[in-house]
């Protein structure tokens, strides 16, 4: 059988790639970041950022999607961002009290986010969903968590990383208390919360994922919450900037009791919210009679240059309008990758989902089954064109031209696909192990 043996090598990274792992477990600092996501060998270190675009340590420049996992929204070392961090870092970034430049980003959010009252910053967005799990726990003195099952990811914290599979060290009792209901799913939902009635302290989910919420459901979820007397959580980690300024909340017109923000805030700078209604966020401060709640306390939660570049990120957002520029380059892009797998007979195995400001891609075998052989010889075939893209997000610092260039990646790599399939296996254009998936027992 005829493979194409174009070689796209990659050094330096590799060897950067071995010294990562003899000192840092899994070879990064975030497990998605890992070179087990990436085609055998072909998994790039980083050297800088510019807008859209990456370099690696070997020199190649790359059109970069999903960049710092969704975080950097408007590209990397955005000019607004970067002069509004490095005004603050003259000015020293951390103090034995807080700082002016936390009442000015607390009033900055709050106007932003309307149907929030109050709000503390954080670094990451773990510590934001567990202290809402954990503010909700107090206020309904209740044990169990109700998670949406059928998406990937809350927090690194035990009651969220002990259903998953890589759940050891995490003890059963702790990993009992959390339950899950369907997304969507109403019904479901509340036979839920009657077969524990009375123990659920919260439900926690996106608002909205790869799909649309269906009609009248997040109005639902809001009823089910008052009627059974929990708190309902929305986590808007994604969702918030990419949605709207004021996350899905804002967008779809449904309240939570809590929620959470981060990634888009900073633009890749360290900074969370934990967001929502007075009476609540009060528990874990001072101005109350109840029993204290330990909500959020970071020595860094609270550093003024991150702070600074979250206020310019929302200032950026609202007066450049990016959320509408997000959505006009995703569907720009959406439909110029659908168009090239279907030009090269493989549209219905290289599919596009989600909104178009927050795009992902499944590819799918011959029997139109999610394949991660495949996705492993898109990939090689991506970053060989010089587009770095474990999904299609996009960012606003990507220009038409970006994207012409990606679909036209996109159809060189749809060519090969397409050859794969008709052989019926892939392997021979893989070069190594297939990509893997992050949340598995084993290494």
């Amino acid at each position: 059988m005829h493979v194409d043996t174009e070689e796209f090598l990659l050094p330096r990274s590799r060897t950067a790639n071995e010294r990562l792992h003899a000192l840092v477990p899994g070879g990064a600092h975030t497990y998605a970041k890992g070179d087990d996501q990436y085609p055998d060998g072909l998994a790039p270190v980083i050297s800088h950022g510019s807008g859209a675009h990456v370099w690696d340590v070997d020199g190649n420049r790359y059109i970069e999607y999903g960049s710092g996992l969704r975080s950097v929204s408007l590209g990397h070392a955005h000019p607004r961002v970067t002069e509004a961090v490095r005004r603050e870092i003259d000015r020293g970034s951390n103090f034995v009290r807080p700082s002016i430049v936390e009442v000015e980003a607390a009033e900055r959010f709050l106007a932003t986010v309307p149907t929030a009252e109050m709000v503390k910053f954080a670094k990451n967005g773990s510590d934001a969903t567990t202290a809402a799990v954990r503010l909700a726990r107090a206020v309904t003195g209740r044990a169990r968590v109700a998670i949406c099952g059928d998406q990937p990811f809350f927090s690194v914290d035990d009651w969220f990383i002990g259903t998953t599979p890589m759940s050891t060290g995490i003890p059963a009792a702790t990993t009992g208390l959390t339950v899950t209901f369907p997304y969507g799913d109403l019904a479901a939902t509340e036979e839920l919360l009657t077969r524990y009635q009375g123990e659920v302290a919260c439900l926690i989910l996106e608002p909205a994922t790869h799909t649309e919420p269906p009609p009248g459901y997040l109005a639902g979820l809001r009823a089910l919450a008052d009627r059974h007397g929990c708190v309902l959580v929305f986590d808007e980690m994604i969702t918030g900037f990419r949605w709207s300024e004021a996350g899905a909340q804002g967008l779809y017109g449904v309240v939570p009791d809590l929620s959470t923000f981060g990634k888009a805030l900073g633009n890749g700078f360290a900074v969370s919210a934990l967001a929502g209604r007075r009476d609540l966020m009060e528990r874990g401060g001072l101005r109350h009679s109840h029993d204290r709640v330990f909500l959020l306390s970071t020595t860094h939660g609270a550093e003024t240059h991150s702070l600074a570049a979250a206020m310019a990120v929302q200032a950026t957002y609202v007066e450049e309008g990016v959320t509408a520029r997000l959505h006009a380059l995703g569907e720009r892009l959406a439909a110029g990758v659908r168009d090239a797998a279907a030009s090269m007979g493989v549209g219905d195995h290289l599919v596009v989902r989600g909104r178009a400001s927050n795009l992902v891609f499944a590819t799918l075998d011959e029997r139109r089954q999610p394949s991660q052989p495949y996705r492993t010889l898109f990939l090689r075939r991506l970053l060989a064109g010089g587009v770095l893209a474990p999904s299609f997000v996009v960012s606003g610092a990507l220009d038409d031209a970006d994207i012409d260039r990606t679909v036209d990646v996109v159809a060189q790599a749809c060519a090969v696909y397409r050859k794969a399939l008709d052989a019926g296996d892939p392997t021979p254009w893989l070069a190594g192990r297939p990509v893997k998936p992050v949340f598995r027992r084993l290494a």
